[in-house]
Order: C-alpha cells, then sequence, then structure tokens
C-alpha cells in the first residue's frame, strides 16, 4: 500500500461537491462518502484540515446582484459554510473519525471559535478540523480562506476538490477539446491566465510556496489518492 506523501494537508470541499447530484443543498450518500474518505485519510496518520464552501446553500456574490448589500449577501454565505461543516461533522463521526468544527464567525453554541493555536493543537491531537466561516470578513472566497488557513497551519499542500480532474486550458463542460495539464508551476498558471484558485487565493499560495493538487471528488476514495500521489490529478508546484 503506498504511504502518504504528507505529514499535515489542507483539504477544499465546495459546497457543490456536497449537494452530489441534487440541484441544491445536502445529498446524504455524497455527504457520508466524502466524510468516509477523510476519515480514511486520517487512518493513514496524516493531519487534515478541511475548509468547506457553501454555494450548494448560497453564493454571496451572486446575492449581492439581487440588491443584497454585498457585506450581508457573504455574511449569509459564510453562516451556509456553517450548516455545511455541521452536516458533515457528523458524518465524519459516523465514519469512526473524531472531529473537531471551528468557525471564523463566532457562534460558540455550534462550533468552536477559530483560532490559529486551537486548530494546530486539535490537528496534532489527531482530530479532522473543519474550517467554516471562510476568513470572517467579506469579499473574500472559501479559496482564500483555504490558501490562508494552509499557510498559518503549516500544511504542506493544498488539496482542492472540485467537479473535474485537473486545471484545463478552458472550461472542459464546454469546450471538448480543453488541454489538460499534469502539471504546472504557479508562474505558468499565473502565466497562462488558468483559474486554479481566485486570484487572491493563488496569490497568497504562491506567496506562501504552497503546492496545489487539483482533483475530481466524484470519484470514490479521491482525497485519499491524492494524499498518495495517486489518481488523476493537476500539481501545481512553486
Amino acid at each position: 500500500m503506498a504511504k502518504p506523501r504528507y505529514k499535515r494537508v489542507l483539504v477544499k470541499v465546495s459546497g457543490e461537491a456536497l449537494q452530489g447530484s441534487e440541484a441544491e443543498g445536502l445529498h446524504a450518500p455524497t455527504l457520508a462518502r466524502i466524510a468516509e474518505d477523510l476519515a480514511e485519510v486520517r487512518k493513514l496518520g496524516v493531519e487534515t484540515a478541511v475548509i468547506v464552501g457553501g454555494g450548494n446553500l448560497v453564493r454571496g456574490a451572486q446575492l449581492a446582484g439581487t440588491g443584497i448589500e454585498r457585506a450581508a449577501a457573504d455574511a449569509m454565505g459564510m453562516l451556509a459554510t456553517v450548516i455545511n461543516a455541521v452536516a458533515l461533522e457528523g458524518a465524519i463521526e459516523r465514519a469512526g473519525a473524531t472531529v473537531r468544527t471551528l468557525s471564523a464567525v463566532s457562534m460558540p453554541s455550534l462550533c468552536e471559535p477559530y483560532a490559529r493555536q486551537r486548530a494546530d493543537a486539535h490537528l496534532q491531537q489527531g482530530h479532522i478540523v473543519l474550517l467554516a466561516g471562510g476568513t470572517g470578513n467579506p469579499y473574500f472566497t472559501t479559496d482564500t480562506g483555504a490558501a490562508l488557513r494552509a499557510a498559518e497551519l503549516g500544511c504542506e499542500v493544498i488539496l482542492k476538490a472540485t467537479q473535474v480532474d485537473g486545471v484545463y486550458d478552458s472550461d472542459p463542460k464546454t469546450n471538448p477539446k480543453a488541454k489538460r495539464f499534469d502539471k504546472l508551476t504557479h508562474d505558468e498558471a499565473l502565466a497562462r491566465d488558468l483559474k486554479v484558485l481566485d486570484a487572491a487565493a493563488f496569490a497568497l499560495a504562491r506567496e506562501a510556496k504552497l503546492p496545489i493538487i487539483v482533483f475530481s471528488i466524484r470519484a470514490p476514495g479521491s482525497i485519499t489518492a491524492a494524499v498518495k500521489g495517486e489518481g488523476r490529478a493537476t500539481i501545481v508546484t512553486p
């Protein structure tokens, strides 16, 4: 059995990943599958932080286009990430792993307030750490939250679980001739204007010299495979 390549990782799970085949909301079988995959990663001895998106419930930037003030819309999006984290927390516990949920938006009756020292201690103690609430600030996406938390928690890599199996030069859903990359450097991704992460997140990851692995979460065991350096993915290196 292949050994994990990393000791500490941050997994970015989008809200869309949690909705599975549903048009919106949460899909219980998909939630269970992702939770079991994360529990398997932890069984390998990998310290695992997970930042959760909220796009399956609320997308702040889209709400802002309906007339809701942008900061308020983004606050609603941050609350959606907490809903998803609470759901994923229960699924991970059912999968047999211990888990702690920390939110950048304080709501202590539901989860712990985020603090770097607390999150680091939980990781060292062997808990999966779910990070909700994004950065706690409007105008920043959960991509940016992922890059920020990965940098401050000393993670060795960002694992970006998406709906496609890597980075392409155009949208493979609309362009069947889109070119897929197996490996890229940060500079190559920037020069080609490839959307690995949003601009602010990518700038932070690049400054922190964090590698990024982009892969599809649709396949069972895809997170475990990425941790082992297996499976189909694009690796973006410093």
